[in-house]
């Protein structure tokens, strides 16, 4: 029997929102103030979609400061790194982007990779939380828009254009972190074949913060983890360069179901503010190419999708949460679509006896990769359920949608907006105080 909660709705809000107030160093919120102080850059969409029903001002802040560090190429970092905070591994000399990327920001020192495409998601929220506020806060949000419309296509055409040279309709990665899910199963086979060359010394942080070695990347792992990187340096990062030179290729089929997703989202945003009709062409474009691209990987009788690693010239068929990224992004026959929620929803997955709670771990409990504590392998993550909560909502599924939202509440009911959560225990895992769990808890509480 599920214990019952700790905090009731009201305070579990309050004490969401005191933990960014206390993660805010000003323009950034830090994903996590000991073992993530600086900003992530999908971390920080959700922190503003946390941050919307608190001040959209603020909101708007916290996407502004991620824009600026954006790339000339239109490329999003998936680290700016906050001046003056040290404590994070590898951090900004280590990347060295201000002195070998052409394309990096001047004045800022971010990581020469990105991350998931859900910024559109975090517009969209903030766009619909200003228009039931007063006129200065709508006109804030308006400005924001105006302000930063060519960064968000910009951003979106270097994913379609650099990210998928051969318009196969999906994103093209280069290292495992790029896809948020550092060291899921689904990257087992791909960096099996990098072979990490001489490395700079090094001296991992995080395992200093999260102590238990169960939960953390080995650090054989972290070894190929730095060698792509000193692979991407090699080429001053540069994105036609990379495909011959890295060691690990692999295209995201869940990452291309958000762009998809997202492409969508932000052309809608587009119709609405009266933006550029060749913009609002583009994106659909590139929302319909890679939503066939998603539907391409999947396995006819159960909807199942695959990665695919461009390397080895093979699917990859690890049982992890990405397998349902068709439901993101729709467009599977109704049939096949019916068996997929039904694989979602049974004993493989959220269904699971065992779970302490119905949400989807992020790979299946009958999967010989999965374990219960570590990282992408096995526990359930609180912004993985806003996540599919968000789509269902968005696909018509409303029932679906609450069930997530009020399971996902009943996780986190303890109050310490843990990173990443054992599935069947409930106990709260990795870095405690993580921003982007307290955001999704607004947002799902208003």
């Amino acid at each position: 029997m599920a214990r019952d909660p700790n905090f009731s709705p009201t305070a579990l809000a309050a004490r969401a929102a005191y933990l960014l107030r206390g993660n805010d160093l000003g323009e950034m919120t830090t994903a996590a103030p000991l073992l993530y102080p600086h900003m992530w850059s999908w971390d920080a969409a959700f922190v503003a979609i946390g941050l919307a029903p608190l001040s959209v001002e603020r909101a708007v802040v916290e996407l502004d400061t991620l824009l600026s560090a954006q790339w000339r190429n239109g490329m999003i970092p998936h680290i700016v790194f906050a001046n003056g905070v040290d404590g994070y591994f590898p951090g900004p000399a280590r990347w060295a982007c201000a002195a070998l990327a052409d394309n990096a920001p001047p004045g800022r020192h971010t990581s020469g990779i990105t991350q998931p495409p859900v910024h559109a998601i975090a517009v969209q929220r903030i766009l619909e939380r200003a228009h039931s506020r007063g006129r200065s806060t709508r006109a804030v949000a308006n400005a924001f828009l105006d302000r930063r419309w060519n960064d968000l296509v910009r951003w979106h055409r270097w994913l379609a254009e650099a990210r998928d040279p051969d318009e196969r309709g999906r994103i093209t990665l280069y290292h495992g972190w790029e896809s948020g899910m550092d060291n899921s199963p689904r990257w087992d086979g791909a960096y099996a074949n990098v072979v990490p060359g001489p490395l700079p010394a090094y001296q991992r942080a995080d395992n200093h913060i999260v102590t238990d070695p169960a939960q953390r990347p080995s650090d054989g792992e972290y070894d190929r983890y730095l060698w792509l990187l000193e692979e991407m340096k090699s080429v001053r990062y540069q994105d036609e360069l990379l495909p011959a030179t890295m060691s690990l290729a692999v295209e995201d089929v869940f990452v291309s179901a958000i762009f998809s997703v997202a492409c969508t989202v932000l052309a809608e945003i587009g119709e609405e503010h009266n933006r550029p009709n060749s913009d609002i062409r583009d994106l659909y474009g590139w929302a319909e190419r890679f939503r066939a691209g998603v539907l391409a990987t999947t396995v006819e009788r159960t909807g199942v999708a695959r990665d695919y690693d461009l390397k080895a010239q093979r699917w990859i068929t690890a049982e992890t949460i990405a397998q349902f990224a068709p439901l993101l992004c729709g467009g599977l026959p109704h049939d096949t679509e019916r068996a997929l929620l039904r694989r979602l929803e049974g004993p493989r997955f959220a269904g699971h006896p065992d779970l302490r709670y119905a949400l989807i771990p992020s790979t299946s409990p009958v999967s010989r990769e999965f374990r219960a504590t570590q990282y992408w392998r096995g526990p359930v993550w609180p912004v993985m359920t806003w996540l599919f909560a968000w789509a269902f909502a968005r696909r018509g599924w409303a029932e679906r949608s609450q069930v997530l939202r009020q399971e996902g509440l009943r996780q986190v009911s303890e109050g310490s907006f843990a990173e990443y959560y054992e599935p069947f225990t409930g106990r709260p895992l990795g870095s405690m105080q993580q921003s982007w769990t307290a955001a999704a808890v607004l947002d799902w509480l208003g």
